[in-house]
């Protein structure tokens, strides 16, 4: 059974495929079009963690698709009430598909080890594979093939940077993180992504002003993650250089694009000029994890349209 629990679960081909269904279902969306490829089939929102984006992109985007949605926050008892065996198993007896958002990522990985239904990650500590998936989509619309773009993350090495990491080497981008001393992607995440993409190009450095002097797509992220609040006043002083803000945009090239996955602390990892400017892709980027999510649903659960209706 396919899941997602990070993007190691996906081929280079199953990517572009995901990617050219959900560029696909945007383009008829704009024109009105609404297919219902997942008409009665049920997802399921397990969630231990606070959402926007996460939520309403994946209730919407299943709701244009036909089906429908569940939200199942912490009354559902999860690991408290019953055996995750039995909780796994008779949550398949009702949906089509989880989307899980764990505080754990073995949390995630336990509950696709049951094989049930097709789980995805919605967020955890290790991976974010739906929000590299719609930042890619976003990179493509405005600048075209994404082989051989640069993107730059400034900040921590975190969830999002290690799946960024990773999808940048599979759609044959370079991806260069520049970070604190201490902060940087694990070594066994970047052995395993080099290990499936050999060619891959990955650098991690400090100085963000040298990084971004070529970039394509400038991308951060929050300094102080759910889960990092003890650590406030120690980030804050750390990551003190690593904003993106008017003067670092001055050392990228006109055409680079800037990201944020959202949500952001406007004036510390970004501030409102750059965010709110003529370069920023992040309010387009959010939409795009509704269209980048139904490409992937359908091309889970409902693979023959895919074959049938999305160019190759």
């Amino acid at each position: 059974m396919q899941h997602l629990e990070t993007l190691f679960d996906l081929t280079r081909d199953d990517l572009t495929r995901v990617l050219a269904t959900a560029v696909e279902l945007k383009r008829r969306l704009a024109q009105g079009d609404r297919p219902p490829v997942l008409q009665q089939k049920v997802l399921a929102l397990l969630f231990e963690k606070p959402s926007l984006r996460t939520r309403v992109s994946f209730e919407a985007g299943i709701a244009q698709l036909g089906g429908t949605s569940l939200f199942l926050g912490e009354e559902v008892g999860w690991g408290k009430r019953e055996s995750y065996a039995d909780f796994a198993r008779v949550l398949g007896e009702y949906v089509d598909v989880v989307v899980c958002r764990a505080k754990c990522h073995d949390r995630v990985r336990q509950l696709a080890s049951y094989n049930i239904v097709p789980v995805i990650n919605g967020l955890t500590d290790l991976s974010h594979p739906c929000q590299a998936i719609a930042d890619v989509m976003t990179i493509q619309e405005s600048l075209g093939d994404l082989a051989g773009r640069r993107l730059v993350f400034v900040g921590d090495g975190n969830n999002v940077a290690r799946s960024l990491m990773l999808i940048c080497a599979m759609m044959k981008m370079s991806f260069t993180l520049a970070c604190p001393e201490g902060y940087e992607v694990d070594a066994t995440w970047c052995n395993r992504v080099m290990k499936a993409y050999p060619e891959a190009k990955i650098c991690q450095m400090r100085d963000p002003s040298e990084a971004v002097v070529d970039a394509d797509a400038i991308y951060t992220d929050v300094w102080i993650s759910m889960g990092q609040e003890a650590e406030q006043a120690e980030r804050r002083q750390v990551f003190g250089d690593y904003r993106i803000d008017e003067k670092l945009m001055k050392m990228a090239p006109r055409h680079a694009r800037v990201l944020h996955c959202l949500p952001a602390v406007r004036g510390q990892e970004i501030t409102d000029g750059v965010i709110d400017g003529p370069q920023s892709d992040v309010i387009r980027q959010a939409g795009n994890r509704m269209h980048a999510q139904k490409g992937l649903l359908v091309w889970l659960l409902a693979r023959q349209w895919v074959d049938e209706n999305v160019p190759g």
